[in-house]
């Protein structure tokens, strides 16, 4: 083999640039190799590195350049030549040269490889047919969302991590979706079997269709060559129009192989501790390499640790050697929280289980402890908030017993482990491999005050993010520790936190957020436009004291319109296809055939797609804004009212049956769900809250998982407070018992006005409740007993909001300057505005071409103002 290159400046070659590429770059730079080396990457993909762990938010609105993790002018500020689209296929180590796809060759005295891994796709007949597709990348996803236009059934082949994401893919794309894993549990990697099982009751409780326990033994096509079916191992057949193999993935190791560079048995391009492959000049990273202790990575932060520690050998600084990694993970697969932490599955010897199970909450938490208390790993489905914490604590003994750190809030057990009970050596970020002691020294060494300041210190929380809470937490405690006194301001334009700001506008009757922001807002924020944190804020405090402060209720009256998110600002909910959906009140579920009939009609009439919601709802998809008045107006008509789905508002109160139908009911739980949905119809609140009334305590309407419900019982009715069926399930306090018709409401009346009175900004009552110092028995003494003596202004505060109460929709029917907003844009076709004309597109222009003037423009064409040309 010839000798290096003794030119002045060396060249180090990247073949792939990925995540774990893009953060070798980071760490070249970090150590000045960018200012003496020749720096070049060899990409397969047409874009620079992205965020792949996130790949699924493409499908929530993220644009690929939100994904991106490299930053517009890195690679020209170090000098580094990037070649996209043009992947490295010959390796000839004799003469150090990697040849590219177009035929580039690029001589190296350093090589990193870095290429990652491909999708497996089991050997099945089939596997190739039209509408087959795999997970993996940008270009995937907009093959599939592309293919998905016209199909109606989906499949996703696998059940592991990428699995679950590809699936709510799928039905987030309007799909029914059937899972297929060969395990017989989801995620058998992550989680044992009740871990497993919690989820699968919770994927299926979202109408996904899991097949565990069988594989997929050939894809069925039609005669067109598309799929059109699955053939399962047990015979059975599944139809659908469209597959994703998501089944794992193999190390990208071809390169090093026709290179003959060593590779373990089971793929994997072996390297020492320093990242080193079997020749010297050669490193791999990430997940196409197979580290020293014999395992190939597939997670970010391990293959972050490779770049860091092959870019150290590289630069000749020291470092320690990479001999293995925390597979600990924490994702949100499907909207469920899911962790696993240290030795989840309890493979050490003698070890013991903590569980803690919820079926009914979709909840499993597992500890694993060696006899002496050492906390050895766990599992974590549906509820993961403590993961930080104990991820952290894993090698040591907790300072609580394992009981209290599995169950739930408001269960009596202690306050969850706060960041004083980690020690220094706690790793906080595994991503970046950053520890408390790290973070703490942030803080009182390099004089970071705020988490973004300790972020770009550190690293931390720039990774998956799921340190974000604990670091946040950390960063604060650290700073009242140094005397710092900590901003709890609601935003940059206020120092006083959500609940100051709602006692400044109801004790000096403050109508105007623009009043607010110039007497009590920041010096600097004085005279401006505000920010879109505090704006929404302030409008729902000025909407929920409307009455007593003497201010409008119509949300879009004035001042009040441009403090509205897009959903208030329409009455309607914005839908990511770019139309809004309309959901008309339906107190309680009960409903008549005539007013069934309504919706159905006004949804064949305006083709809008029509699902029932959980709250006992009908909601119509597909609205254009210019039709939301045509819409409301056939609603109204009939009896019907704004249910608030696009507010900070009581969206619904759920109920049963209840004794007038149900065997099992003791109270009328049907008509005491209408008379509190109509008594709080409107409120707005700091979060969305939902109720539900169950006539007996088999609760069918799952009260126990709302903000407030109510249970019937023989002597009344049984009310609970701070629930959440949300991302972090929390089963609802018992507050009282046994109480009249008239007890209920008043208790109600008062808990609702005191959160709404004292949450943060965007807080649901659930993480109110277990902020809100002295938890449920401070919150029973003020709304019960009344300790604080402002139940009779709570009752108050409640009563002119009933008496004030408008419908929204019947408001802007009403009004026609209010109707005004509601048009989709200056030209719509229905409301042509006689000052557009209407131009061919640029390319389309011809010097001798005269003006059209078009009344409806079609599609094709660009508007532009009277008098006006392009070119």
């Amino acid at each position: 083999m010839p000798a290096p290159s003794t030119a002045a400046t060396p060249t180090i070659v990247l073949v792939g640039h990925g995540m774990v590429g893009q953060r070798f770059l980071e760490e070249l730079a970090a150590r000045q190799v960018t200012e003496r080396a020749r720096i070049v990457v060899l990409a397969e993909e047409p874009r620079p590195a992205y965020d792949r762990v996130a790949l699924t938010s493409y499908f929530t609105g993220r644009t690929p350049d939100e994904l991106s993790v490299t930053a517009p002018d890195f690679m020209a500020e170090h000098g580094i030549e990037l070649y996209l689209d043009d992947p490295a296929e010959h390796l000839d180590r004799a003469s150090r040269t990697v040849t590219t796809r177009s035929g580039r060759t690029v001589r190296y005295d350093t090589l990193v490889l870095a290429t990652g891994s491909y999708p497996f796709v089991p050997p099945v007949p089939g596997k190739d047919a039209r509408g087959c597709f795999v997970y993996r990348t940008i270009e995937d996803l907009l093959a599939i969302e592309a293919y998905a236009k016209t199909a109606h059934t989906g499949l996703v082949v696998g059940g592991g991590l990428l699995g679950l994401e590809a699936a709510g893919a799928l039905d987030g794309l309007g799909l029914a979706t059937h899972i297929v894993e060969f395990a017989p549990r989801l995620m058998p990697v992550q989680v044992d079997e009740g871990g497993g099982a919690a989820l699968l009751r919770t994927v299926s409780g979202m109408g996904l269709s899991v097949h565990a326990g069988v594989g997929t033994q050939e894809v069925l096509t039609g005669e067109d060559g598309a799929v059109s079916g699955v053939r399962l191992s047990d015979g059975s057949e599944l139809a659908t129009d469209l597959v994703v193999f998501s089944a794992g993935v193999r190390p990208r190791d071809s390169l090093a192989r026709t290179g003959g560079l060593g590779v373990g048995e089971r793929g994997g391009i072996t390297v020492d501790t320093d990242c080193r492959s079997t020749d010297p000049a050669v490193y791999a990273i990430g997940e196409c390499a197979q580290a020293a202790d014999g395992r190939v990575y597939g997670l970010v932060a391990p293959g972050y640790e490779m770049a860091r520690t092959a870019a150290a050998s590289i630069a000749g600084t020291a470092v320690d050697g990479f001999t293995g990694a925390d597979l600990s993970t924490k994702l949100k697969l499907l909207g469920v929280d899911v962790a696993s932490f240290g030795d989840a599955h309890g493979t050490a010897e003698d070890c013991l289980d903590v569980v803690y199970a919820d079926s009914r909450a979709g909840v499993y938490k597992k500890l694993v402890l060696d006899p002496d208390g050492t906390l050895l790993g766990g599992i974590l489905v549906g509820d993961a908030e403590a993961y930080g914490t104990l991820r952290a604590l894993t090698g040591s003994k907790p300072p609580l017993a394992p009981e209290q750190l599995v169950l739930p809030a408001g269960s009596g057990a202690p306050a969850a482990l706060g960041p004083a009970a980690l020690p220094d050596e706690a790793v906080i970020c595994s991503c970046h491999n950053v520890t408390k002691g790290t973070v703490r020294a942030a803080v009182t060494e390099h004089a970071c005050g705020t988490v973004p300041e300790v972020k770009k210190c550190t690293k931390a929380g720039t990774g998956c993010g799921g340190c974000a809470k604990v670091l946040e937490q950390l960063v604060d405690a650290e700073l009242e520790a140094s005397g710092v006194e900590v901003d709890k301001g609601l935003c940059g334009c206020f120092g006083h936190t959500r609940q100051e700001l709602y006692e400044i506008v109801r004790a000096l009757r403050l109508t105007s957020y623009r009043e607010l922001l110039d007497t009590h807002g920041r010096e600097a924020a004085r005279g401006t436009d505000g920010c879109e944190i505090c704006k929404p804020a302030v409008g729902s405090i000025i909407a929920s004291l409307a009455p007593a402060i003497g201010a409008s209720g119509y949300v879009l009256d004035g001042e009040q319109a441009a403090l509205q998110d897009t959903n208030d600002h329409f009455l309607a909910n914005l839908q990511r296809n770019g139309s809004y959906s309309v959901v008309p009140r339906i107190p309680g579920g009960e409903i008549t055939p005539d007013k069934l009939i309504v919706i159905g009609e006004v949804a064949r009439d305006f083709g809008l797609y029509t699902k029932i919601t959980g709250g006992q709802r009908i909601d119509l998809f597909g609205a254009r804004v210019d039709q939301l008045p045509l819409i409301w107006a056939r609603l109204v008509a009939a009896g019907f009212e704004s249910g608030h789905a696009y507010g900070k508002a009581l969206r619904t109160v759920k109920s049963c049956v209840g004794q007038t139908w149900c065997r099992y009911g003791v109270q009328d739980s049907v008509r005491m769900a209408i008379d509190l949905e109509l008594r709080y119809r409107g409120l707005r609140a700091p979060h969305k809250l939902k109720s539900a009334v169950s006539g007996c305590t088999r609760e069918c309407a799952e009260a126990q998982s709302k903000d407030f419900g109510v249970i019937a019982t023989a002597q009344g009715w049984n009310l609970y407070v701070g629930g959440n069926g949300g991302a972090t399930p929390r089963h609802a306090d018992l507050l009282a018992q046994d109480l009249s018709d008239a007890e209920l409401v008043r208790l109600i009346d008062r808990f609702l006005m005191f959160y709404i009175r004292t949450a943060d900004r965007l807080e649901r009552t659930a993480a109110w409740l277990d902020r809100l110092e002295g938890g449920l028995d401070h919150l029973r003494d003020v709304v019960v007993h009344d300790s604080l003596g402002i139940c009779a202004e709570l009752e108050s505060l409640m009563d002119a909001h009933v008496a004030h109460y408008r419908d929204e929709w019947a408001e802007t029917l009403d009004d026609p300057d209010r109707l005004a907003r509601f048009v989709s844009f200056v030209n719509a076709p229905d409301t042509p505005d006689p000052t557009v004309r209407f131009v061919p597109e640029r390319d389309q222009i011809k010097p001798d071409l005269p003006l059209l003037t078009l009344d409806p423009p079609p599609r094709t064409t660009t508007p532009a103002l009277e008098g006006t040309a392009t070119r």
